[in-house]
């Protein structure tokens, strides 16, 4: 049978999507139900234990296909990047509507009630998407209120879409100083990879979710003195994003932020570690 990526194909030996009958051994293939994620952020694992490193993370309002429910965790592929893992039961929801906005800023609070006085229920990521029911204002400020009653300031939202074909580097460098996080992929915590597909997918330009995904499929290969903004540069684990030809922004463990920083001066910084760039890619659409 043939060897798949476990990344983005699900299947175990009792178990696995339907696309995959007759490329691989399973007792049940299975077509998986809709659900959402109905909490900020939740971890994508490789198996489901809590003491494992997340491979990835989902937001507020995405969509995933569940294949399995058992012991409080589902097994899931997400809508956006086909990304397979195990995420904890309690954060789907079968039932929510579909989302009409997008939170566009960095982070932003859900509150309550249309009221910035009032606690905060909830941090939210840029790429989180929610289901807007009704506007509001209260002391001059303008809210969106949800189904549910809760609020978000109305300029850190557009409706989805509304930002397809804008400058994805300028969606980066929103992200300047997030803390880094392996397998982050939000305005909380974020890493190399996750920068530059949440970035795209803001702009309505898919990208797989992983560097070596993106090294090898993401756009174009081009030569470094083709190099202009928005070209992306790879080392061995890493990507970072051209800002101009002299300079790229980054998720990195050296700071342990995303930074700006000198491409030739990073270049000497990484090598004794990552050695040279393997390649530049420029992406397209």
């Amino acid at each position: 049978m043939t060897m798949l990526d476990r990344r983005l194909h699900a299947y175990r030996p009792d178990l696995a999507e339907a696309g995959l009958e007759g490329k691989v051994e399973a007792s049940r293939f299975v077509e998986g139900a809709p659900a959402r994620i109905a909490v900020p952020v939740v971890g994508l694992r490789p198996e489901p234990n809590l003491a494992r490193g997340i491979d990835t993370e989902l937001l507020l309002g995405e969509d995933v296909t569940v294949f399995d429910r058992a012991d409080g965790w589902c097994w899931v592929k997400a809508a956006s990047d086909g990304y397979v893992g195990y995420l904890p039961a309690e954060a789907l929801s079968q039932g929510r509507p579909a989302p009409t906005h997008i939170v566009t800023v960095q982070r932003t609070f859900l509150y309550p009630e249309p009221e910035l006085r009032k606690p905060h229920q909830a941090i939210l990521s840029m790429g989180s998407r929610v289901h807007v029911a009704g506007e509001a204002e209260a002391r001059g400020n303008r809210y969106v209120v949800l189904e549910d009653g809760t609020a978000i300031f109305a300029r850190h939202v557009q409706p989805i879409g509304g930002l397809d074909g804008a400058d994805y580097v300028e969606m980066a460098a929103r992200f300047l100083e997030t803390p880094y996080l392996w397998g982050g992929r939000s305005g909380l915590g974020i890493d190399c990879s996750g920068l530059v597909q949440l970035a795209m997918l803001m702009t309505g330009r898919a990208a797989p979710r992983d560097t070596d995904m993106q090294a090898a499929g993401l756009g174009q290969p081009i030569d470094r003195s083709e190099i202009r903004r928005g070209d992306l540069v790879f080392w061995k684990g890493h990507v970072a994003v051209f800002e101009d030809p002299e300079t790229i922004l980054h998720a990195n463990g050296h700071s342990m932020t995303v930074a700006r920083e000198n491409f030739e001066a990073a270049v000497k910084r990484i090598g004794w570690l990552y050695e040279q760039p393997t390649g530049y890619r420029r992406p397209t659409g």
